[in-house]
């Protein structure tokens, strides 16, 4: 199933060139009962419908360095800090936008604004502290995740050792464009990635190179409870902008279209958009 949010609001399920809507009032709802929603009988072109951000998790559980290609590709470059794996923070629910939705550049904190292709699991049903065994009855779906980041800000943030801010500025988190159910996606360890700045390919992979499998990601962040509908990301993989020889080149800016593919997935694709264009007037203190 590809399970949808749309228009203001409304859930359904996306089959060929129709939405069949849910008798649902959210997609955490749909997965809080179990997945045994009918259908309210109402059906709308996929075509005349706006798609949403398919969930708004209650916890949304960060990821990083799980891929060893993207740490070894900071580190040619020298930046500053090592990712590896078993980084891992909350990301802020409240930045979550969806597919077609512009992200605002903020040119008054940032001016190295990065894109970073990743896999999110959507956890179906609640639990804590299991292990890799059971993780599968706990895993409901995927979807598409663009981890927006302010390199400049994260630079500052690692000092610490942590990073958030980077990460959770509004709009930075762009998710969808559905959620694809476990069953329709088979092995999550076998998707091809790609990452595309108006049309250029600027990040290749698969999902089979993760450090850390899926099972053993879910069952690593249970301790800190799930609820069903919860969000957990897989990391990103080689080929962010900050790794390139010129960065400042890469570096996302006003205009650009970014399209964030996976295999079996779909196609996440979002604009970046100015402050002044989002907002009508430019920044002011």
């Amino acid at each position: 199933m590809k399970l949808v949010t749309f228009d203001d609001g409304l859930v359904g399920r996306l089959a060929d060139d129709l939405v069949l809507e849910l008798d649902t009032a959210s997609a955490r709802e749909f997965f809080e009962r179990g997945g045994s929603v009918p259908e309210t009988g109402r059906r709308f072109r996929a075509s005349e419908v706006r798609l949403r951000a398919p969930i708004v998790p209650k916890k949304f559980f960060h990821t990083a360095g799980n891929f060893r290609e993207h740490h070894d590709d900071l580190a040619r470059v020298n930046w500053s800090h090592p990712v590896n794996k078993g980084i891992v923070f909350f990301q802020n629910v409240d930045a979550i936008i969806g597919p077609g939705d512009p992200v605002v550049y903020p040119a008054h904190l940032t001016n190295e604004l990065d894109y970073e292709l990743e896999m999110a699991v959507v956890i179906g049903k609640p639990g804590k502290f299991f292990g890799a065994e059971q993780a599968a009855e706990h895993i409901a779906g995927y979807l598409i995740f663009n981890d927006i980041t302010a390199r400049d800000i994260q630079r500052r943030e690692m000092e610490s050792g942590v990073f958030s801010f980077s990460k959770a500025i509004d709009t930075f988190c762009p998710i969808g464009p559905y959620i694809v159910t476990a069953d329709e996606v088979g092995d999550p360890h076998d998707l091809d990635m790609e990452l595309r700045v108006n049309g250029q390919v600027r990040q290749k992979s698969n999902t089979a190179k993760m450090s850390v499998t899926i099972p053993e990601l879910v069952a690593y962040h249970s301790p800190q409870v799930y609820s069903a509908g919860d969000l957990i990301t897989t990391g990103t993989v080689a080929g962010v902008a900050a790794s390139t020889d010129d960065p400042f080149a890469h570096y996302l800016k006003p205009g650009d279209v970014v399209e964030a593919e996976i295999e079996k997935l779909g196609v996440l694709r979002n604009r970046v958009v100015s402050w002044e264009d989002a907002y009508g007037a430019p920044w002011a203190e």
